[in-house]
């Protein structure tokens, strides 16, 4: 495996002691081996930050890969830039040697990070108090687990697929890998990396509390800890409590379960982990269900200030404490101190930015009439002449069209201005630029810039929401609720589009909320829009199992004359390509991985 093989020997790097001596006597070596961590806890801790410094879009907004997909294109063409290579990817040249999704080295030093955490922790002091021990070390452990988890999930996503006849997950490394380790090992099969999946996750579930918070009397001590001998609630607060917000707790583990059922029992993986629990619809649905009933079932779902434009809540990011939580998120990155970065990359160039994330005419399309009805719908009042009027508002709230007001200015489309189709190396390529995610009250003029704070959400509720809507949809169909929730499929896409779109009835919903076949496709489309721009759709297109034509949608933007106010709106057109082979359904093992190791077998056509 490609790694510091070094992790288990030395855990900081030499940091040498320099004086006016130095050109006279050697520098002391500070190296630091494992013993040293035992009585320096906060050296120890080093070691789980490894693992969350290592937690997929840890920080930023996102990866973006929808540049990857029929939903957006980049204008950026520097080398070896992130949506360069994802570009590069979409249009054929997708290796194993070249692979912009590549998570294999990565995720597996996270993993061996953690199983060293795991070996080591109950060799370490972290208080004089050994009940206060005792607490400290099972949250290490829950998260460690925890992480492990959500490593492992993520070269399931990555790099599980087909070979010779098998569907093929991870080798799986439980302990610490040594000089005298055998890396040369098979990829266990996809329904071994799930269970496996699953037993990290009890193992962490059951070390943490639901959420990181201060309890006020010895009465509130959790029963496992009573047991244990637990007398001082002071002690608990100090190991488990509010301070550790932002740490994986027990409801992140429940939603990290939702989506590893959800990926398991989805068509491109369903055929490979059968004969068990690990890839069933209900499973996943139940899981699900967990998380929702925990935030009050559908009255839960956040409303549209809070659940649909999070990231431009100025009061809400404005006013965050250490740790806490929006009303949306589940799991969220640190508040990052105030900044401009990804207002600089895409806000359009009449605003100082560089426009890098372009949707397409396909993703706008996909947005509904304000009735509910997709466009295509003899139903809707779409107008092609007028195409941005009357249509669901998540529209204008996620995409710059033309004639957009962004910070007081119109956004002018037709070629007027810098904002036009290709008229700079960073205008539009597709008539749109992306507003979702951006704070609109940064300024990027360089006479009296603006920052604002930013957050990265890791999981939000609305994701949790739309995994139980997709597998109860496909478990029991749209309208059942056989488990006596006091919501179905039906009902949580009800709640979504009334928020998105606030209207009191939805007469297309309603149409075909008995139709399993018409609810599925909802559902995706439901899922397109709400997660848009956070690296979702690469992903749920493969682990639908998408046609080999829907996979090479070309990505298409918008004809446009005339003038901002009296636009002239001509056929879509081809911005770019997509070139994917039927076998791209599955991401490949890295090629020197497999040039390394004779037991770890290449997905099926992958070179």
């Amino acid at each position: 495996m490609t790694m510091n093989r070094n992790i288990f020997v030395i855990l900081i790097l030499a940091v040498l002691f320099v004086s006016c001596n130095d050109l006279v006597d050697p520098a002391i070596e500070n190296l630091r081996y494992k013993s040293d961590t035992y009585n320096t806890p906060n050296f120890f801790l080093g070691l789980l930050t490894n693992g969350y410094a290592r937690i997929p879009n840890k920080d930023g907004y996102s990866t973006f890969s929808d540049v990857a997909t029929d939903d957006a294109v980049t204008n950026d063409q520097i080398a070896n830039e992130q949506l360069t290579r994802y570009r590069q990817l979409a249009t054929g040249q997708w290796s194993a040697s070249n692979n912009a999704m590549d998570t294999w080295t990565s995720s597996n030093t996270g993993i061996q990070y953690m199983n060293i955490v795991l070996a080591e922790v109950d060799k370490v002091k972290f208080s004089d108090d050994d009940k206060a021990n005792l607490m400290f070390k099972d949250r290490i452990k829950g998260e460690a687990y925890g992480l492990r988890a959500i490593f492992m999930y993520t070269l399931l996503q990555a790099h599980a697929g087909w070979a010779n006849g098998k569907l093929l997950g991870f080798p799986i490394f439980l302990t610490e890998e040594t000089v005298s380790t055998n890396f040369n090992i098979a990829r266990a099969d996809f329904n071994t990396c799930t269970a496996q999946i699953y037993q990290d996750l009890d193992s962490a579930y059951v070390r943490l509390p639901l959420d990181y918070t201060d309890i006020t009397s010895n009465a509130a001590i959790p029963a496992r800890y009573v047991n244990a001998g637990v007398t001082d609630y002071a002690a608990y607060n100090r190991t488990m409590g509010v301070k550790f917000l932002g740490d994986v707790s027990g409801r992140i583990v429940k939603a990290v379960r939702s989506r590893v059922a959800l990926l398991a029992a989805s068509p491109a993986f369903a055929d490979g982990s059968a004969n068990g629990s690990n890839g069933t619809w209900e499973n996943a649905a139940v899981y699900a269900a967990d998380i929702i009933k925990l935030k009050g079932g559908i009255a839960g779902l956040p409303s549209y200030s809070y659940g649909v434009t999070w990231y431009n809540n100025s009061t809400e990011i404005n006013g965050l404490s250490a740790g806490s939580n929006p009303q949306e998120m589940i799991w969220r990155s640190a508040r990052e101190d105030v900044g401009v970065t990804n207002e600089t990359n895409n806000f359009p160039p009449t605003l100082w930015g560089n426009g890098r994330i372009n949707p397409t005419q396909n993703l706008v399309d996909a947005f509904p009439d304000k009735n509910g009805y997709p466009i295509t719908n003899p139903s809707a009042t779409y107008a092609i002449t007028d195409p941005y009027t009357n249509r669901d508002p998540r529209l204008k709230a996620f995409i710059v069209t033309n004639g957009s007001s962004l910070r007081s200015t119109t956004i002018d489309i037709t070629g007027k201005t810098s904002d036009g189709i290709n008229k700079l190396s960073n205008s539009t390529r597709t008539g749109y630029y992306m507003l979702k995610l951006l704070r609109q009250d940064v300024n990027l003029n360089p006479a009296g810039q603006t920052k604002q704070y930013h957050y990265t959400a890791r999981i939000r509720y609305t994701e949790i929401y739309l995994n139980y809507a997709e597998a109860a949809n496909e478990a029991w169909g749209p309208l059942a609720d056989p488990k006596g929730y006091g919501f179905s499929a039906y009902d949580v896409i009800k709640a979504i589009r009334k928020r998105a779109l606030g209207i009191a009835t939805d007469p297309y919903l309603e149409s075909i909320k008995s139709d399993k076949d018409a609810m599925r496709q909802l559902i995706h489309n439901e899922r397109r829009l709400e997660l848009c721009f956070e690296g979702f759709r690469f992903w749920d297109l493969r682990r639908w199992k998408a046609s080999l034509s829907e996979l090479n949608t070309s990505a298409m933007g918008i004809s446009i004359s005339g003038t901002v106010s009296s636009p002239i709106y001509g056929a879509s057109v081809v911005v770019e390509n997509r070139v994917y082979q039927s076998y791209m359904l599955y991401g490949p093992i890295p090629l020197s991985e497999t040039l390394k190791f004779s037991n770890l077998i290449q997905n099926d056509s992958w070179k």
